[in-house]
C-alpha cells in the first residue's frame, strides 16, 4: 500500500519502508537519545498501521485546467497544496466527507479561497470523529462570514452522509498558518463530539486538543497511568492538562488531582469533561504551568505524583527548576519529541531525579514522529 504523492507530500518519511523496519529506525533514535538516563523498553507497535487519524483537515483551490474545486494538503516544505483524495493514514469516512464537500462547492458555485488574490469563499475543512462512539463533527472554514445557501448545502451534505453529527462554520479572514478563526457558528447538532478513552467520555470542540490516534492513545496513558503507581491517598498534579484527559484518568485511582492549562477554552472543556465522568475529586486552574508551579513550591504544598506533556518544543528550564523545587515523589513526563526530552532529562536527573523507565509508543506510523513516556522517580 503506497500513496501516490508521498513524495510530493512530504509527511510519510518511511511510506516506502515495511512496518518493522520503521520501528527499528525509531528504536534506534530512542536508544541513542535516552539509554544514558535509563534501560529503552522495545516500541509498543500499532496493531494495523493504517488510517487511525481520527483528526483530517484538507485546504481548498480552485484548479483552473479542471475548472472545478480541488483539496488537498500543504507541502511539508511549503505552502504549496498538493492534491489528495485518500491518505492512507487517515479515517477514509473523512476523506469521504471531504471529496463531498469538494464535488458540492461546485454546484452551489462556492469558490475556493485564492490567498494571493485575497478572493474567494472557501478555505478549509477540518473533521473530527469520535473512534468509539462514531460521532462526527465538520468544520467548515471560510473567508467571509456570509455563507450563501448554508442550509440548502447542509441539508445536501447530510443527506450524502447521515453519519455526521455535527456541522460547524468556522470564520478565518485572515492570512495566517492558523487553520482555524476565532469566529464560529453551529449550523447543525451539539457543535462539538465526545469520545470514550480509557473508559472515560471526553468532549472535543473544533480546537481542542485530543490525540489523533486513539487506538495507541489508551496504551501511551495506560502506561502512564502503570508508571505512576498512584496510591488511593496520592495528591497528583497534572501540568499542561489540555482538555483534562490523563487528570481525569488518573483521578480514578488517585486522592485529589490538579489540573493546570493556560488555554481558556481548554479549561472550559475540561471542567465539563470532569463533571460528564463524575469526577469529584480533580479541579482545574486556568493559569501558565511554571508560575503556579513556583508558587505552589514556595508555600509548601505537596504533590506525589506530576504528569507533564508538554509541546513539541519541550518543558522550558523555567518549568523544570520550578518542578524542582516541588519535589514529588514521581515525574511521569510524556513527550512527542526524543530530543527536547533528552535536554528536559538532563536537568530532571542532574541531582534530584534518576529515570526507572522509558516506554516509546508508536503512535504515527509512516512519520518520522514517536511518543515517549518516562518514569523518574526521587533519589531520597
Amino acid at each position: 500500500m503506497q500513496c501516490k504523492q508521498f513524495k510530493k507530500c512530504g509527511a510519510c518519511r518511511f511510506q516506502s519502508d515495511e512496518y518493522e523496519k520503521q520501528l527499528a529506525y525509531k528504536q534506534n533514535g530512542l536508544n541513542n537519545l535516552l539509554s544514558e538516563f535509563s534501560k529503552v523498553e522495545r516500541i509498543i507497535p500499532m496493531e494495523n498501521p493504517f488510517n487511525y487519524r481520527n483528526k483530517v483537515q484538507c485546504a481548498f483551490y480552485f484548479d483552473y485546467r479542471k475548472q472545478k474545486c480541488s483539496s488537498g494538503v500543504y507541502q511539508s516544505t511549503s505552502k504549496r497544496i498538493i492534491p489528495i483524495d485518500y491518505c492512507m493514514l487517515d479515517d477514509k469516512g473523512a476523506d469521504d466527507i471531504i471529496i463531498s464537500i469538494r464535488k458540492l462547492a461546485d454546484d452551489f458555485k462556492l469558490r475556493p479561497y485564492d490567498i494571493k488574490n485575497k478572493s474567494g469563499f472557501l478555505r478549509h475543512v477540518l473533521i473530527r470523529k469520535g473512534f468509539k462512539t462514531g460521532e462526527t463533527m465538520v468544520v467548515i472554514v471560510t473567508a467571509s462570514p456570509v455563507f450563501p445557501s448554508r442550509n440548502n448545502f447542509v441539508k445536501a451534505l447530510l443527506k450524502r452522509h447521515s453519519e455526521i453529527t455535527t456541522i460547524i462554520h468556522n470564520v478565518n479572514p485572515t492570512d495566517t498558518n492558523l487553520i482555524l478563526g476565532e469566529q464560529s457558528h453551529i449550523l447543525y447538532g451539539k457543535g462539538y463530539i465526545e469520545d470514550i478513552l480509557c473508559s472515560c467520555t471526553f468532549r472535543i470542540s473544533p480546537a481542542s486538543f485530543y490525540q489523533v490516534n486513539p487506538v495507541q492513545t489508551e496504551k501511551l496513558y495506560n502506561m502512564a497511568i502503570e508508571f505512576a503507581e498512584i496510591q488511593k491517598d496520592d495528591a497528583v498534579f497534572d501540568a499542561y492538562c489540555g482538555t483534562g484527559t490523563i487528570g481525569i484518568i488518573a483521578a480514578k485511582k488517585a486522592g485529589q488531582v490538579l489540573g493546570v492549562e493556560l488555554n481558556e477554552k481548554a479549561v472550559n472543556d475540561a471542567v465539563s469533561n470532569a463533571k460528564k465522568n463524575d469526577i469529584k475529586n480533580i479541579y482545574f486552574i486556568e493559569a501558565d504551568a511554571t508560575k503556579l508551579i513556583d508558587d505552589l513550591a514556595k508555600e509548601k504544598e505537596h504533590f506525589d505524583v506530576v504528569f507533564m506533556d508538554p509541546p513539541r518544543a519541550g518543558a522550558s528550564r523555567e518549568f523544570l527548576l520550578s518542578l524542582l523545587k516541588l519535589k514529588p515523589k514521581k515525574i511521569i513526563y510524556i513527550s512527542c519529541n526524543p530530543k527536547t526530552l533528552a535536554r528536559d532529562l538532563k536537568i530532571l536527573t542532574k541531582k534530584d531525579y534518576t529515570a526507572e523507565k522509558i516506554q516509546g509508543v508508536d503512535m504515527f506510523p509512516f512519520t518520522e514522529h514517536i511518543e515517549t513516556v518516562v518514569s523518574l522517580k526521587r533519589k531520597d
